[in-house]
């Protein structure tokens, strides 16, 4: 996969995407990673690549101009075709069954805005993709972008040491994840669930999967009207409610 990413301090991208698994990734050729300096495409002296609004206000605004001209250059350092994303809080929120979707792409170009946002004119003629990471306000794209980078990257084929190492975690497949537990097998007096210690893998899975009910119907109740439940599963989130209505009555 290749991943652009338009920015005003292409340091900043570099060395975060360059860290870790996602960096050795890159050092592998596993990954394609270009951090492009939108200043470079400016067409005047001071390389200023905003203006103030027209119609007043607080701020300034990134010009159309300087995004454009980089972007379409970029466009054409990589024989993939483009899908340009725009990080924005007032894009649809970044799900993982979107980020799953992106990581089949074969090239992203992210544009990372700044001040109080983008000239409009340039979102509307390159038919970007808005991608928000949360409802509220960042000085600037870089952090989203890295953000949405590092959470499609690591699904790109080769990236992780297997494929259900992002598979069996929270949100992949509409649950959130179970508890994990490494050694020692006791600390400050809690001790891994015995099952986990068992060797049976049957069980092992099944109680992973019931506890992965159990937080999501505790902690995000709303994910499992979204979510294909089996006949197993609905008998499990059953138990709970009789459970639960037996200890209220006690």
């Amino acid at each position: 996969m290749r991943i652009d990413i338009l920015t005003l301090f292409p340091e900043l991208c570099r060395t975060v995407m360059g860290e870790s698994i996602v960096g050795r990734a890159w050092e592998k050729g596993i990954l394609d990673i270009a951090c492009h300096n939108i200043r470079d495409y400016t067409d005047n002296k001071q390389r200023q690549v905003d203006d103030a609004p027209f119609g007043g206000g607080m701020g300034m605004v990134m010009q159309a101009q300087p995004i454009y001209d980089c972007y379409m250059t970029v466009k054409d350092m990589h024989p993939a075709p483009p899908h340009a994303i725009y990080l924005s809080p007032q894009g649809k929120p970044l799900t993982q069954q979107r980020a799953v979707e992106l990581s089949q792409l074969p090239r992203l170009v992210l544009i990372c805005g700044h001040y109080e946002g983008v000239d409009e004119r340039v979102l509307e003629e390159l038919q970007v993709e808005e991608i928000s990471i949360g409802d509220y306000v960042l000085t600037g794209g870089e952090l989203p972008a890295l953000v949405l980078a590092d959470c499609v990257c690591r699904m790109v084929p080769g990236v992780l040491a297997a494929e259900e190492c992002f598979t069996e975690e929270s949100h992949f497949n509409g649950l959130l994840e179970y508890p994990q537990y490494s050694r020692p097998r006791e600390w400050k007096g809690r001790e891994v669930p015995e099952v986990l210690l068992s060797g049976h893998h049957k069980n092992i899975e099944q109680w992973r999967r019931e506890q992965s009910l159990l937080r999501t119907k505790q902690k995000r109740p709303d994910m499992l009207e979204r979510v294909e439940l089996t006949k197993k599963d609905k008998a499990f989130l059953a138990s709970l409610e009789e459970s639960s209505s037996l200890d209220e009555l006690q």
